[in-house]
C-alpha cells in the first residue's frame, strides 16, 4: 500500500492568512495527497477565499460545518478523509514544499513509529522575530527515535507540534483523536498520549513555518482559559504514570511550573494553580523556580503587572517604528 497523507486544515475567520496555507500545501513536491479544509462556522469570508483557492483541484475541497471548535474541526475532517497518514496544518501557517516528501522518507525508514514529527521555525514579524525552535536535542542529532518527555523537558520548546507531524491513521483512531472542549494544548494532550504508548521519530530540519503574529484574539494562547479547558487539567488519568515514569513526571512538572505563573497570581484560579502546584517534586526544579513561587502573591501580582506594561509600551514602540501606531 502506497503512502497516501491526509491534510486537515481547520478554518476559523483566518481570511488573511488562509489562501497563504492551502499554497503551501499546493507547492508540495510530494503529490500523492488530499486537502480537506474544514470551516469551523467562519464569520468572515474565510470559507469562499478557500473554496476560491483550491478550485480546480480535484484532491482538495472545503467542508463547512457549524462552529464547534478546532479539535472537532479536525476529528471532523479526518472523518471524512481516506489517506493512512494523517497531517494537520492551521490556516495561520504554512509548510516548506518538502514537507510532505521528507515526512515520507521518514516514514520509511522508520515504519513503526506512532508519530512523525519536524522541527519548525517561530515567525514572528511583528517583533521582527524569526527563529528555528529551539527544540531540547543537541545539534549533532539529524533524524531518528527521540525520548520525547526527555527532550520536551529540557527548553519547553514542543518537539511535536500541530503543523510539523504526521500520525498513522489506526494510531489517530486508537486515541479517539483530539480532546474535545480544550482550548488549550488539545494538541499536547493527544500527542502526550501517543508519546507514552508508542515510539516517537523526529526530524530535526525545519520544514514548517509556525506564525505568531496572528490575533491575540484568535490564538489560544496569551490568556487564562477554565481549567476544564486547560491541558494541564486535564491529565488525570496519566496521574499514575507520574510514579513510575520519571521522565513524564519531569515534563508535566516543567509545564506546571511555568504555566502555573499567571493562575497562581490570578484571584479567579489561584486556588485551583495551587493545587496542581502541589502535585509538582519541587525537589528537581532549579532553585530559580523554587524562588520564585516562594515570593509573597501581592509582590509577584506587582511584579508581572509591570511586566505587561513595559511589554505595551514595546509593542507601541514597534508599532510606531513599523508605523503601524498613529
Amino acid at each position: 500500500m502506497g503512502i497516501k497523507f491526509s491534510i486537515i486544515i481547520p478554518l476559523f475567520n483566518k481570511s488573511l492568512y488562509v489562501e497563504k496555507a492551502i499554497q503551501s500545501v499546493l507547492l508540495q513536491t510530494f503529490t500523492d495527497y488530499e486537502l480537506i479544509v474544514i470551516d469551523d462556522g467562519s464569520s468572515d469570508n474565510s470559507a469562499e477565499i478557500a473554496l476560491k483557492a483550491v478550485d480546480g483541484h480535484s484532491s482538495c475541497r472545503v467542508v463547512k460545518q457549524e462552529n464547534a471548535g478546532v479539535s472537532m474541526a479536525r476529528n471532523n475532517g479526518v472523518a471524512v478523509s481516506q489517506g493512512n497518514y494523517l497531517c494537520f496544518l492551521d490556516a495561520d501557517d504554512w509548510w516548506e514544499p518538502s514537507f510532505l516528501d521528507e515526512m515520507g522518507k521518514l516514514i520509511e525508514a522508520y515504519p513503526d513509529a506512532g508519530i512523525y514529527g519536524t522541527n519548525y521555525t517561530i515567525v514572528n514579524e511583528s517583533k521582527r522575530k524569526t527563529r528555528i525552535a529551539p527544540i531540547g536535542l543537541d545539534e549533532s542529532f539529524e533524524k531518528g527515535y527521540i525520548n520525547y518527555c526527555q527532550v520536551y523537558a529540557r527548553t519547553l520548546a514542543m518537539p511535536l507540534w500541530t503543523g510539523a507531524v504526521c500520525i498513522p491513521r489506526p494510531v489517530f483512531e486508537e486515541m479517539k483523536g483530539f480532546p474535545k472542549g480544550i482550548k488549550l494544548g488539545e494538541d499536547f494532550l493527544l500527542w502526550i498520549h501517543i508519546a507514552l504508548k508508542h515510539k516517537v521519530v523526529f526530524l530535526n530540519k525545519p520544514l514548517a513555518f509556525y506564525n505568531q503574529d496572528v490575533e491575540t484574539a484568535n490564538r489560544g494562547i496569551g490568556r487564562l482559559h477554565k481549567p476544564q479547558e486547560h491541558m494541564l487539567w486535564n491529565l488525570t488519568d496519566l496521574e499514575p504514570m507520574e510514579s513510575t515514569n520519571q521522565d513524564y513526571k519531569q515534563l508535566v512538572d516543567n509545564l506546571r511550573t511555568y504555566a502555573m505563573m499567571p493562575y497562581y497570581i490570578s484571584r479567579e484560579y489561584h486556588e485551583d494553580a495551587q493545587s496542581e502546584l502541589a502535585k509538582v517534586d519541587w525537589s528537581r526544579q532549579p532553585e530559580k523556580t523554587i524562588r520564585e513561587y516562594k515570593q509573597p502573591v501581592s509582590l509577584l501580582r506587582l511584579k508581572y503587572k509591570l511586566m505587561k506594561f513595559g511589554s505595551n509600551i514595546k509593542q507601541k514602540l514597534i508599532g510606531y517604528s513599523n508605523g503601524t501606531e498613529t
